[in-house]
């Protein structure tokens, strides 16, 4: 059986086990005005959700 010469660092046990992967988050296009929001938000550009005016444009 294979026996480590000598202890693994825990900066090194931390740094293999690491899975730290960027990744961009999932955007939709809005059916109202054609804005890219996140899915089931409230977009931001114009405040429709699922087609319907939730909050009031400034």
């Amino acid at each position: 059986m294979a026996v480590p010469k000598r202890r693994t660092s825990k900066k090194v046990k931390r740094q293999r086990r690491t899975h730290k992967k960027l990744h961009l988050p999932n955007m939709v296009e809005c059916s109202n005005c054609g804005e890219y929001t996140k899915p089931h938000h409230v977009c931001k550009s114009c405040g429709h959700y699922d087609g319907k005016e939730v909050v009031e444009e400034k």
